[in-house]
């Protein structure tokens, strides 16, 4: 029995979901690695944004997956079909958000409580705790908690999308109702007063909805723009420790790859300094698994005698990569002219 005060551990099945499609199919299966590894039992719903990712995840046949196609979400959804006619990839990725989750609790009566991921987080250590704080919630979400001198980045959200935990109850269902409609009215790229694609319409929650809980634990979604607001600490155990709480998941946002053996962290775009421990014991671990992932793909493809063109579809095409790398090798310019690359720690290396 808990202590009074002390919320009890959850039990039973965790149900989350998320979506991504081949360019981020090394993410999303690193995510599934790190619920593999700390959050058993489980099942992810997977909204396969392409045929590739749906094929690959079909193959793989990973038991705690379950993969959705994107015609199979769309069938009969004239209003979101409508929507898609009028944003570009990204945008309609965003208007999907509260879609998902929607789709599931609507397909899969068994489902009580669903919680949306984004593909680029990753978990460090069991989530128990954190559901124990969001207990019976109906809403659950998560503050950017920014540093005082990023708070104007709050324009774009007081929250952020990248965790969000919705119970089959009459409070998350309104919620996800009125939010997919907000998405479907409105859901672009851009900055506006009171809109930001789908995430700043999570400002009035708290107030707007019953039953919200804004999470508090520090190990939860700890991200590049808050990371300055915590101490980071190690246990005797290895254990990550944030202000003496395990670190639950990590948000690699604005994570870049140069090559194979190379990625930017970003940290700078949010005045964050990077330590030893964020790089050896958050990022390292992180960039191996993205690394290794395609060889196992690669694997996988060869035992099973078929797609052998798998990893192809793990990178990204050709004119991707010239974008992309013409802006690394402008800003790889800006930090030679500065010559504190290197000794800033701003690269992660893979060994």
């Amino acid at each position: 029995m808990a202590r009074e005060g002390t919320p009890s551990m959850p039990q039973g099945l965790f149900h989350y979901c998320t979506y991504f499609d081949q360019h981020y199919l090394t993410r999303g299966l690193a995510l599934y690695r790190s619920l593999e590894a700390h959050s058993r039992p489980f099942r992810l719903w997977v909204l396969c944004m392409d045929e590739v990712v749906y094929a690959i995840l079909k193959q793989l046949a990973l038991p705690e997956i379950e993969p959705i196609t994107l015609a199979a979400f769309e069938q009969g959804d004239g209003a979101l079909l409508e929507a898609k006619q009028q944003r570009s990839l990204v945008e309609y990725y965003f208007t999907c958000t509260p879609s998902l989750p929607l789709y599931i609790l609507t397909h899969q009566p068994e489902v009580e409580r669903i919680t949306y991921l984004d593909a680029d987080l990753f978990f460090f250590s069991d989530p128990a705790p954190l559901f124990a704080e969001v207990g019976e919630h109906s809403i659950a979400i998560i503050a950017h908690r920014f540093p005082a001198d990023l708070r104007h980045r709050e324009r774009a959200g007081i929250y952020n999308v990248g965790w969000l935990s919705f119970r089959r109850d009459e409070h998350g269902l309104a919620c996800l109702h009125w939010w997919r409609a907000r998405c479907l009215e409105w859901c672009y790229d851009r900055e506006e007063p009171e809109r930001f694609a789908d995430q700043k319409y999570l400002d009035d929650w708290p107030e707007r909805f019953q039953n919200v809980l804004v999470v508090r634990h520090p190990g939860a979604n700890l991200a590049p723009w808050n990371l300055r607001n915590y101490q980071l600490t190690q246990g005797a155990d290895g254990t990550i420790l944030v202000d003496g709480k395990p670190l639950i998941f990590f948000h690699f946002h604005g994570l870049k790859r140069v090559n194979r053996w190379l990625y930017i962290h970003g940290l700078g775009n949010y005045r964050t300094r990077s330590s030893r421990l964020l790089r050896q014991a958050i990022y390292r671990p992180y960039v191996q698994l993205l690394t290794s992932i395609p060889h196992d793909l690669a694997a996988v493809a060869t035992k099973q005698g078929g797609a052998a063109g798998m990893i192809r579809y793990t990178q990204l095409p050709v004119a991707v990569q010239q974008r992309q790398m013409r802006w690394i090798l402008r800003w790889l310019r800006t930090m030679a002219a500065t010559g504190k690359g290197l000794l800033s720690g701003a690269y992660i290396f893979v060994s």
